[in-house]
């Protein structure tokens, strides 16, 4: 008869040492713990230095406004270029705070021209009245050339191909209907026929002879009373600017006026005293 297979247990073992045994299976589920833990260690550490770059990149956009709206506020200083010395000699010839006499100013603006080339003067007005309107008729040439143009279907069709070779454009009233329909294309150009500056008349032939002939309809800037006429070149004679002007003073109406300059190109400006038109 065999004899029985018997196990022993070393009861010299203390209470204390078997708490301390850790079976195969706590084993494995405190590695997973363990490593769950360094896995929610890592994502935080992700987490916090994603929020970090988040912030940096806050500073710096708050940065760049910041110095953004500093160069806003600074006030620009504006350089002026100098002047040429030709230009500073013409202004040493005008006293800024004086007005001169038609005749004075007509002689000076000549003087003044220092361009190799005949100048082109102009009359700069500040009139009191908003939206003022008038036809002059100068005695002698300005050395302005108008291309006047009379409505026609051939003229039509040039214009809706945007072929404007221009100045003005008259017509009869009853042509008026089909130039409407090219409004867009005339209207911007400020070449749409009025019957306020007279370019819608019964005889357009005969109108076109008188502006060529040196008629000239004027009318104030939309934002400003003010007027730009040239009434003549460098070359032209003292006594031939000055009739200009004074057809000019009285088309627009001597009361109108609150002050005259004459200017050549690049040149000063010199102002005209109107006491002996205004007192009229």
């Amino acid at each position: 008869m065999s004899k029985a297979k018997t196990r022993t247990v070393d009861m010299s073992v203390s209470e204390a040492d078997l708490d301390k045994i850790i079976l195969p299976e706590e084993a494995a589920q405190i590695e997973r713990d363990r490593f769950k833990e360094l896995k929610y260690q890592e994502k935080l550490a992700k987490k916090a230095k994603k929020t970090e770059k988040a912030t940096e990149k806050q500073d710096l956009q708050a940065k760049i406004e910041a110095k953004a709206e500093a160069v806003k506020a600074k006030p620009k200083i504006a350089r002026l270029k100098p002047r040429s010395r030709r230009y500073q000699a013409a202004r040493r010839l005008v006293d800024r705070t004086k007005v001169y006499p038609l005749k004075v100013a007509a002689d000076l603006v000549i003087k003044t021209n220092y361009t190799a080339f005949p100048g082109t003067i102009v009359a700069e007005l500040v009139v009191k009245k908003a939206n003022l309107t008038a036809t002059i008729t100068f005695p002698h040439p300005t050395g302005r050339i108008v291309k006047v143009a009379v409505a026609s279907d051939a003229l039509l069709k040039e214009i809706e191909t945007g072929q404007l070779n221009f100045d003005i454009l008259l017509t009869k009233p009853e042509f008026m209907p089909k130039i409407a329909k090219l409004a867009k294309i005339l209207g911007p150009k400020g070449l749409m026929p009025n019957p306020k500056n007279q370019t819608i008349v019964a005889d357009p032939e005969k109108r076109q002879a008188e502006l060529e002939a040196g008629t000239l309809s004027v009318r104030t800037e939309k934002k400003a009373p003010l007027l730009h006429v040239v009434i003549g070149k460098t070359n032209h004679q003292p006594a031939q600017l000055m009739a200009n002007v004074e057809a000019l003073i009285k088309a627009v109406d001597p009361r109108q006026l609150i002050k005259l300059t004459l200017a050549a190109t690049m040149s000063p400006g010199i102002k005209v005293d109107l006491t002996p038109y205004q007192a009229l």
